[in-house]
């Protein structure tokens, strides 16, 4: 197949190329996990990720008491801890309970929260900025969720947790079911194996937003989860696509989504929430597991971050009038798929990080493929345009020469009028 043409003549550099596309990080930091630091009880949740770089930290605080929201904290030092005031936290008013220390290498900070599923009847149309308001059932508040120990969910040498839990259950929606953020943490640059095969760095996590058994309250019902992000000191996220004719690793899927720090002076860092455009409906994922996944608007003005969580814990309680607040919603499914009522499983992965996103690039095998399929043609078409060229300049022998006409000697005729003629 790589035999035809000059293709193998870049094979070697386009390799490279390709190996080396979005890593720009290219270093590895020292990960380490810990469980309510500072606490001895597991009647709640606090995961605190330090991700140490060769000058720098980055502080992951994971937490479901209030609604599931992650503290992503930078800072210019190895040595930066957390530091929990638990009685603080867990009181009426948990404002300065949660600190990284010393405060002074504190570079950058923001927080993501997941505060609602809601679930809407998809009849006559998956878009959720077009269903109507009698088409949406009660919301699923996440902040009123009783979410399970970590204990037995958190894994040090895989460097995973699962929050799991379930929401006030009137109607038996969770009798059998839970809503789930299952979390990564990363020591380097790689590509998740299972999809969406997500590229990440070591300057990102991972969450996986999964329902399982969680029942329907309809026939037609869709999902969508809102998420709200704080940017530190006024900052504000912007939401930006990108699109790909690479399919390779999240095969139909040709775009990318991300919520990025919009560029500030007075801004040390920024950050990024990003995700592919598709959700799945299996636990182990192949291309027909597919969910169509939509995001909406980015909205900015007069958002608030829901009450509790450990954002406040962190920014303060008027955190609305000092910080950037926004909220996106994203849905799940279309109008022809019922995936969630056939298996009763979806889950949706995004990346959280500091930094620049992680960049897609075109994988060795596809810049392989181009390059015998595109540098092919070019040298065939250099060659023959050669070749014509030089036939085009190469003089005539004696043999290609036309002989002479020579008129006959013995007196006889020619029966050519022209010969006969001279």
């Amino acid at each position: 197949m790589l035999a035809g043409g000059g293709g193998w003549v870049w094979l070697p550099l386009l390799w490279l190329v390709g190996s080396r596309a979005g890593d720009p990080a290219g270093y590895k930091r020292k990960v380490s996990l810990e469980y309510n630091p500072g606490w001895n009880s597991s009647a709640v949740n606090l995961l605190h990720v330090r991700a140490v770089g060769l000058n720098d930290t980055i502080h992951y605080v994971w937490s479901t008491i209030g609604a599931p929201t992650v503290l992503l904290v930078y800072t210019r030092s190895q040595s930066s801890g957390l530091h929990v005031n638990w009685t603080q936290l867990l009181s009426p008013s948990p404002s300065g309970a949660i600190q990284v220390e010393p405060a002074g290498s504190v570079l950058y900070s923001m927080a993501v929260i997941f505060s609602k599923v809601f679930e809407y009847n998809g009849t006559k149309t998956s878009d959720l900025s077009k269903a109507n308001a009698s088409s949406f059932y009660p919301t699923y508040d996440l902040a009123n969720f009783t979410w399970d120990s970590l204990d037995g969910r958190l894994n040090e040498t895989t460097l995973t947790a699962t929050f799991q839990g379930v929401g006030p259950d009137s109607g038996g929606t969770f009798r059998n079911g839970s809503i789930s953020f299952q979390v990564t943490a990363y020591e380097e640059t790689s590509r998740d194996g299972p999809l969406p095969r997500l590229l990440h760095t070591a300057n990102s996590s991972k969450v996986d937003f999964v329902m399982r058994g969680v029942a329907p309250r309809g026939n037609r019902s869709r999902f969508a989860l809102e998420i709200v992000t704080v940017e530190e000191r006024g900052g504000q996220k912007q939401l930006e696509s990108t699109r790909s004719i690479d399919d390779e690793y999240t095969p139909t899927i040709f775009e990318m989504a991300q919520l990025v720090s919009v560029p500030r002076n007075d801004s040390a860092g920024f950050s990024f929430l990003q995700w592919k455009t598709a959700a799945y409906s299996a636990l182990q994922p192949k291309r027909e597991d597919t969910v169509h996944c939509e995001y909406y608007q980015l909205e900015t003005e007069n958002r608030t971050v829901p009450r509790p969580s450990i954002a406040h814990a962190y920014f303060g309680e008027e955190l609305e009038v000092h910080n950037g607040v926004a909220a996106i919603n994203i849905s799940f499914g279309s109008e022809d798929s019922e995936a969630y009522q056939e298996k009763s499983y979806l889950s949706w992965s995004a990346l959280i990080g500091f930094g620049k996103p992680p960049k897609d690039g075109f994988s060795p095998l596809v810049i392989a493929i181009l390059a015998v399929g595109l540098g092919t043609p070019v040298l065939l078409l250099v060659g023959g345009s050669i070749t014509v060229l030089v036939s085009r300049k190469k003089p005539y022998s004696e043999e290609q020469s036309f002989p002479l006409v020579e008129p006959f000697r013995d007196g006889g005729s020619c029966s050519c009028f022209p010969c006969c003629a001279i």
